[in-house]
């Protein structure tokens, strides 16, 4: 019987789909493992596992591998390098140096002047009426945290670490009671062990009478380990007491100046200037007549008023800011105290201060380097005098200076002070991590 042509052609179609269905299907839905090696061995129904059968050992494993001893190998020596990875990433932990943590408290304008004078940290943000303001940054083995303003207020501060340094103002009596409120309630963070270590810096009374917070200190049974304090106090021993810079006014916006060329080459049109307050019957009185007697009004920018002001207005301090940056030098008469925040003014312009190295009354120390005798200690490049009638032979030898002895005279004061900044913060570092941390 004859297979019609066009039946055949579509039997032989539909076997082609068949067998095409049927290889598709072993290829993408089977799920047989297929080794380069398959050896199946039966068992034999009803012979015991792992039996004998005629005296041989049936042969149990479905698949054989190889490449089995390799992959071994491979694994362990795998294993062997991670191990190592291990420790040699916690040899690297262990050797590195450890870091701590100490937040700062600024309850006073010097504050400002340590966080960003000294320690060169930010400040966020930037408005410097900002109720709050907060900055971070690391000085060797320490990670530094800094808060200020109006806002921080006792028991809203964060606290996360239990070192604490606390600066405050201490120079007269409404102000040790608004410090000493603060430090009864760092008393109570330490009683109840939530801090651990306490530094004090204060900016001390102007006749060194800080007292009031003597029994606070460590060594008198209080709670203060570190006291950083402002003036020739006669607490210094640079073991748990240490004299602090009294720096530039930041509680009249003075601010951070950074040098640049114009600062250090610049022609200076006059030879010094003073700006301030002159006292009745006080050295001041005679500076201002030195200078009117001598003729050196025009020499110099002067500007004397009868009464201090707390304040200064963005005019005042525009006017100040010119004097000190068109002038060689600048005078600084003693005032309650030698030590003035002219002097570290000043230096932030490149003008010579000319300091009347006279201590002024009171209990601060009397030495053979006081008054001043951190900045001498530090060598300050400035002019010293003791009597203000030296100033007209003075300005005669400034008179007799080159431009270029002039601005290498400035780019020389400048240099000290940005490393005399740089020696305080390694200082303060230092203190800190070995008194608080050297058994960490």
């Amino acid at each position: 019987m004859k297979i019609p042509k066009r039946k055949l052609f579509l039997l032989i179609i539909f076997a082609y789909v068949a067998f095409s269905l049927y290889a598709a299907y072993n290829v993408f839905f089977s799920t047989k493992v297929i080794s380069r090696v398959h050896r199946v061995v039966k068992k034999e129904t009803g012979a015991p596992s792992g039996g004998v059968r005629d005296g041989v050992a049936p042969f149990l494993a479905d698949e054989w591998n190889p490449w089995e001893d390799e992959q071994v190998e491979y694994n362990s020596a795998l294993n062997k390098k991670r191990e190592a990875f291990k420790q040699h990433m916690a040899k690297i932990d262990k050797n590195k140096p450890k870091r701590h943590k100490v937040q700062i408290w600024g309850k006073a304008a010097i504050g400002l002047y340590l966080w960003e004078h000294i320690l060169e940290g930010p400040l966020n943000p930037t408005d410097k009426v900002a109720q709050w303001r907060e900055g971070e940054l690391q000085s060797g083995k320490i990670d530094f945290s800094f808060y200020t303003g109006p806002a921080v207020v006792q028991g809203h501060v964060p606290l996360d670490m239990n070192t604490l340094v606390l600066v405050l103002n201490g120079r007269e009596q409404q102000k040790v009671s608004y410090s000493t409120r603060w430090l009864e309630h760092v008393q109570a963070l330490v009683h109840s062990h939530t801090v651990s270590h306490v530094a004090v810096v204060l900016l001390g009374n102007e006749h060194c009478n800080n007292d009031w917070i003597a029994p606070l200190l460590k060594r008198n049974g209080g709670f203060v380990d570190l006291l950083f304090v402002v003036y020739d106090s006669p607490w210094v021993n640079d073991k748990d007491v240490f004299q602090w810079p009294l720096g530039v006014a930041t509680y009249r916006q003075f601010p951070l100046i950074r040098p640049n060329t114009q600062l250090i080459t610049s022609n200076r049109p006059y030879l010094c200037n003073f700006l301030g307050t002159v006292y009745k019957n006080s050295s001041r009185e005679t500076l201002m007549h030195v200078l009117k007697q001598s003729g050196l009004e025009t020499e110099c920018i002067t500007a004397a008023r009868e009464k201090w002001l707390p304040q200064e207005t963005a005019d005042s301090l525009r006017r100040y800011q010119t004097a000190l940056a068109q002038s060689e030098l600048t005078l600084c008469p003693v005032g309650i105290n030698t030590e003035c925040y002219r002097i570290y003014e000043a230096c932030s312009y490149g003008s010579v201060p000319v300091v009347e190295d006279v201590l002024t009354p009171g209990s601060c120390a009397a030495g053979s380097s006081s008054p001043l005798r951190l900045l001498k200690a530090a060598g300050a490049p400035f002019i010293f005098i003791s009597n203000w009638k030296e100033l007209p032979a003075i300005l005669e030898r400034e008179r007799g200076m080159t431009q270029e002895q002039r601005v290498d005279r400035r780019r020389r004061l400048l240099e000290w002070y940005s490393s005399f900044r740089q020696q305080m913060k390694e200082r303060f570092t230092e203190v800190i991590e070995e008194t608080f941390f050297k058994n960490g």
